[in-house]
């Protein structure tokens, strides 16, 4: 189907639309059109996805400035079903265009989905990793600069001497090939799903997360999560390139408070603490065993930081977590003096730890603000002010980095810490800190957990607003639409909530307690794996499909 919206000729890929989905589109021009930011409510089942990418895609195609579309999903799964839709509308587009002589009007559309390293990874040992942090600390252990560097002279030596017992360590194979022709490459316009993906990379050798990673700089459409966006620790390596004439759609947005919210938190637990303090203990060893044989290295990290730069410039190799503050937010100053000598730094951190664990003894749940918080801590870790606290994640990225610590993995705990004390230091307002000395579910069982919750949305949505010129929250259920714009602090140019059209009565409620057996069923979580349950509810559904038309 083709028709107009104020001048925009839209390419539907269905024959019949619903009411709603037109009324969905005219609200999404008028926001566009303002370069604003709009809320839109329309219900589960009538077609957001296509009717959100027919739109778009066709306002691209009338509006040659709006550069890209990033539309943030929930989950892999949702990933794969906006790719796929999004290849039946350019599709049926193409064709209508070809059709009626305008091909070359079309440009030709380039859409990729950006995911974990464990799901875009052709090197089985990677892709069957339990957690994502293992599968990243393993795609490091094979692409980090000095690991390539390192095998480089063992090639050289191996080639000279092959009597020598140490074989040069392996590489892998499809980074170096997107090393060698990937990185200047541009890919053949079209739909690029996880699989074709991974199919090209294949078929070319190249390393298919790097050249999505890659490839976003020149797609006309991405899809991704929303911790690409929203999560600053992620945000700041994938995302920072993006320009203000895109427009970003996020999908299912009524959990996207908690998303942000989450995203600015960090939870410590007591072993977390532990480990933190063995990592800390093991860094002070590399970095003593570095002096004897290649303390150049240290000293270029040092004259780096004096001069303003907090992380190495090939860091992207590394792809560490960026800084968990909000860009904007982030003090344009070098790193203090108390903390740019690695060692310093590690005693700084010592204390650190020693106070957290110092505070989890308490026998109570205590909640603090930041500020409080902060007037206790400075004194007892022998701070003059809380300044050194906000360069930690920097800190300890740049030590990590100099070291050459490839097995990042192992370091979550002390990144975790790091974290903490930068969020702490930076924020005074919208955080609280909050220790609970026990889980509810087990009163007297010690299990402490400190935790620094971000109270306030807003503070994670309000640089996307301030960045974007459309961002475009929508879901089945948002509603109410003007609390979610106070919570996540904006102010939209278009809030609607659309209704779906019936034409008949088709909504038939009812309240089942027993099966047809006459046994008991219920939702109830510890009820759903019962054999019985499952019976009858199956059979339910089979009776009322059988009488709906």
């Amino acid at each position: 189907m083709i028709f107009n919206i104020e001048n925009v000729t839209v390419y539907f890929p269905y024959d019949y639309l619903y009411p709603e989905q037109y009324a969905y589109m005219r609200e999404l021009k008028r926001a566009l059109d303002s370069d604003g930011h709009c809320i839109l409510e329309m219900p589960t089942g009538t077609g957001k996805t296509v009717t959100l990418l027919s739109f778009i895609t066709s306002y691209q195609l009338a509006r040659r400035e709006v550069r890209k579309l990033i539309y943030c999903t929930r989950t892999v799964g949702e990933l794969e079903k906006v790719l796929s839709e999004l290849e039946v509308v350019v599709q049926y587009r193409d064709a209508q265009l070809e059709k009626a002589g305008k091909r070359e009007q079309a440009r030709g559309l380039l859409a990729v989905g950006l995911t974990t390293r464990r799901n875009l990874c052709l090197q089985p040992a990677v892709s069957k990793a339990e957690s994502r942090e293992e599968a990243d600390s393993m795609c490091r252990a094979l692409t980090a600069s000095w690991v390539r560097e390192s095998h480089s002279t063992a090639i050289d030596r191996f080639e000279k001497d092959r009597d020598i017992e140490d074989l040069p360590a392996t590489l892998c194979r499809f980074y170096e090939g997107y090393r060698r022709e990937g990185n200047d490459a541009i890919l053949p316009p079209g739909i690029y799903t996880l699989e074709k993906m991974l199919q090209l990379g294949r078929e070319r050798g190249w390393c298919p997360y790097y050249t999505v990673r890659h490839t976003m700089n020149f797609a006309n459409v991405i899809v991704y999560n929303y911790q690409y966006l929203l999560d600053p620790k992620i945000a700041g390596l994938i995302s920072r390139e993006l320009s203000r004439e895109c427009i970003v759609v996020f999908d299912e947005a009524h959990n996207i408070d908690n998303v942000c919210i989450d995203a600015l938190s960090v939870t410590l637990r007591l072993d977390d603490l532990r480990r933190a303090q063995m990592n800390v203990i093991g860094l002070r060893n590399r970095i003593a065993e570095l002096r004897r044989y290649d303390e150049k290295r240290l000293l270029e990290e040092y004259h780096r930081i004096l001069r303003g730069v907090r992380r190495p410039e090939d860091v992207d190799a590394f792809t560490l977590e960026a800084s968990p503050v909000i860009p904007e937010d982030v003090m344009q100053e070098t790193i203090p003096g108390s903390i740019r000598r690695g060692e310093h730094f590690l005693v700084f951190l010592l204390r650190f730890i020693s106070y957290l664990r110092q505070r989890m003894r308490a026998s109570q749940v205590t909640q603090d603000t930041p500020r409080n918080f902060l007037h206790a801590l400075v004194p007892a870790v022998q701070l003059n002010d809380a300044k050194p606290l906000r360069f930690c994640a920097d800190r300890l990225a740049s030590l990590l980095q100099t070291l050459e610590v490839s097995n990042v993995r192992d370091h979550t705990s002390l990144q975790k810490v790091a974290h903490f004390a930068t969020l702490l230091g930076t924020y005074t307002h919208g955080f609280s800190v909050i220790m609970e000395p026990y889980d509810e579910r087990a009163p007297h069982v010690p299990d402490p957990v400190l935790q620094l919750s971000c109270l306030d949305a807003s503070i994670g949505m309000r640089p996307i607003f301030a960045r974007f010129q459309s961002v475009i929250l929508t879901s089945g259920t948002i509603s109410p639409l003007d609390l979610y714009a106070r919570i996540l602090g904006f102010r939209p140019a278009v809030a609607h909530s659309l209704n779906i059209s019936l034409h008949r009565e088709s909504i038939c409620p009812m309240v089942i307690a027993r099966g047809s057996d006459q046994i008991a069923i219920s939702s109830k979580y510890d009820s759903r794996s019962d054999p019985s349950v499952i019976r009858n509810y199956g059979a339910l559904l089979i009776e009322i499909a059988s009488i709906v038309p």
